[in-house]
């Protein structure tokens, strides 16, 4: 960074030392005890041999260094600062995940041959490592008025593709040197850092085009030195960077850089429609010139977001010694713009350039276990009676009520073996909707399940689901009165056993064991609208298990229940009796439904 471009910089900020400060302060090892003191080295036993993150975690860590030029300014060279975040890296890699380190640019103050061997030397703690980074040049790295085809230079003799050779995570470079790409693998995919020159020639965009389209799938996180000039704004170099190489790349969904402080962030709609994340980070008008802070983006696919922090580990590892006044401001950075989350959907973000295939369906002949009491899916509309397919026997007819008839849908749960569902539309007052009931004399009526059972059910829910219309509707329900098999200690009136969709909304299971006077039941919790939801009840002939989306539920009952009493009477689809007779329908989608007569494992599920 150029301080004659340098915005005026931001408030300090609050010193958010909390707890997971404290406990990164006591893990950390080597602290110097002064600014001047050079880090010990990293014990064998704090820090692994090898860089070995985890690549199938759907959870994993982008690490991001931004200038470091003031720690290397000729005479006043200071190393202390960036080995302690390096072997933060190194020594917090496996808890955080941490697969890959981009710097950010401006390494030193003035390209010297000293400066860029003295920050060269400190990067070897992640050489000798095998940890995957990148880096690139700065204004300060080179000659500020020269691109990528300025030839020789301290930094290129340092930091050129001779250095990443053999790495792992190195992808290649450009002819000239200045420009490279790193691939490192997260959450069981490729993805790639495209690190560019301070200034890009022809040739550089046209190098880094190349490098696009020979990696068509892959996500792109393109880091380089000035793009982002403040909140909402690029710089007229990033406008051209993001004109000539960026929006019409659909890959690149992120983009990182320095140069400009304070802190800041836009985003863009690019040529395909979607959003490009493009955040500045640069701390070299802090303290200590920045102390090498380093921002933390934790990505986390399961909950589509990406959560960033910022911390100083210099600081954090001298907080045992006691901190000045200025380090104490400065240990963790907690204001919006260095401490917030990014809400990406990965699987739909991606879609455009590497979509996820719809898993085919799989034959009936696949689902039909040892056990399988009775198995129905529903790939067309039911035009009288649905056949078990299961071969028992177990055949459905239609009930209307109210004048109400099902409907059929394509929309399926991505993983139920069958693609298709029913559309039940089901209403209280007046009851209205129609639903699904076995034949009279079906084997299934009379089935008590004492040795055991498992009930699998897809559902979805649709957004105008209303709990005074819709709620206590069932899934999969037996029929015949509590009370009708003997005497029972609560209301004689429910029904024997019901899947059922509570006011919540979410999933129930009330059942009357055959070794008990009243009923059992197992409570899930509120599962959203508009989602395809997987529900299984397993019973091992002596306690009963409910499990949504293959996960169990807080709310089972530890009593022994031994299998499901029977009246004799039918079984129902997206119906629910009350004291005998019809009383709510389902309001949603209903799946595949397999009734097995034996316990099954998770990994037995429909959705395996």
């Amino acid at each position: 960074m150029c301080t004659s471009h340098a915005h005026e910089p931001c408030e300090a900020a609050q010193a958010g030392a909390g707890r997971r400060s404290f406990l990164r302060a006591t893990a950390l090892l080597g602290a110097a005890a002064t600014a001047s003191v050079a880090l010990p080295a990293a014990s064998a036993e704090a820090t692994p041999s090898t860089w070995r993150p985890d690549t199938d975690s759907r959870r994993f860590t982008l690490a991001v260094m931004p200038d470091t030029q003031y720690l290397f300014d000729g005479p006043s060279i200071d190393k202390a600062p960036i080995e302690a975040s390096l072997r933060y890296l190194l020594e917090h890699g496996r808890d955080e995940n941490i697969v890959f380190l981009s710097h950010l640019g401006d390494l030193t103050q003035n390209g010297a041959k000293e400066e860029c061997a003295a920050i060269s030397e400190a990067f070897e703690l992640l050489d000798r490592r095998g940890v995957g980074y990148s880096v690139l040049a700065g204004n300060h790295d080179v000659r500020s008025s020269t691109d990528d085809q300025r030839g020789s230079t301290p930094y290129l003799d340092e930091f050129g593709p001779k250095r990443f050779k053999g790495k792992p995570t190195f992808g290649g470079a450009s002819p000239d040197g200045y420009n490279s790409y790193h691939l490192f693998q997260a959450a069981g995919r490729q993805w790639m850092v495209l690190a560019l020159d301070w200034r890009l020639s022809e040739k550089g965009y046209a190098w880094a085009k190349d490098v696009l389209a020979a990696h068509p799938k892959t996500p792109v996180v393109l880091t380089t030195h000035e793009l982002v000039v403040e909140d909402d704004t690029l710089s007229d170099y990033g406008q051209q960077l993001w004109d000539r190489l960026v929006k019409d790349h659909d890959q690149i969904f992120l983009t990182l850089n320095g140069h400009y402080w304070p802190a800041g962030r836009a985003t863009r709609k690019n040529t395909a429609g979607n959003d490009v994340h493009l955040h500045l980070t640069n701390y070299q008008n802090r303290y200590f010139g920045g102390a090498a802070m380093i921002r933390l983006y934790h990505f986390d696919l399961d909950r589509k977001v990406i959560d960033v922090e910022t911390v100083s580990p210099w600081i954090l590892g001298r907080a045992k010694k006691g901190l000045n006044e200025l380090e104490r401001q400065e240990i963790e950075l907690s204001g919006d713009a260095d401490r917030f989350s990014v809400e990406v959907d990965f699987e739909e973000r991606f879609a455009g350039f590497d979509p996820v295939p719809v898993r085919p369906a799989r034959p009936v002949s696949k689902m039909l276990i040892p056990g399988t009491a009775a198995y129905w899916r529903f790939e067309s509309a039911p035009s009288g009676t649905v056949h078990d397919l299961s071969g028992s026997g177990n055949d459905l007819t239609v009930v209307p009520v109210g004048g109400g008839t099902l409907g059929w849908s394509s929309d399926h749960h991505p993983d139920q073996p069958g693609h298709g569902s029913l559309e039940f539309t089901g209403y209280k007052s007046p009851l209205k909707g129609a639903y699904l009931r076995t034949v009279d004399g079906a084997p299934i009526n009379s089935a008590t399940f004492k040795g055991g059972y498992t009930i699998e059910a897809f559902y979805r829910l649709p957004a105008d689901w209303d709990p005074g219309h819709n709620a206590w509707s069932g899934l999969v329900s037996r029929t015949g009165r509590n009370g009708s098999v003997g005497t029972v200690t609560d209301d004689p009136d429910e029904p024997l056993a019901t899947l059922s969709i509570s006011d919540g909304p979410g999933p129930q299971w009330a059942v009357h064991p055959l070794n008990q006077q009243q009923l059992a039941t197992n409570w899930g919790d509120e599962t959203a609208r508009e989602t395809w939801w997987h529900l299984a009840v397993v019973n091992d002939g002596r306690h009963t298990t409910m499990y949504v989306q293959g996960c169990p539920v807080a709310r089972n009952p530890h009593a022994a229940a031994i299998g499901i009493a029977s009246a004799g009477l039918p079984w129902l689809l997206g119906g629910y009796e009350y004291g005998g007779k019809i009383d709510q329908i389902l309001h949603g989608r209903l799946g595949d439904v397999r009734i097995v007569s034996r316990a099954l494992p998770v990994t037995s599920f429909m959705t395996h």
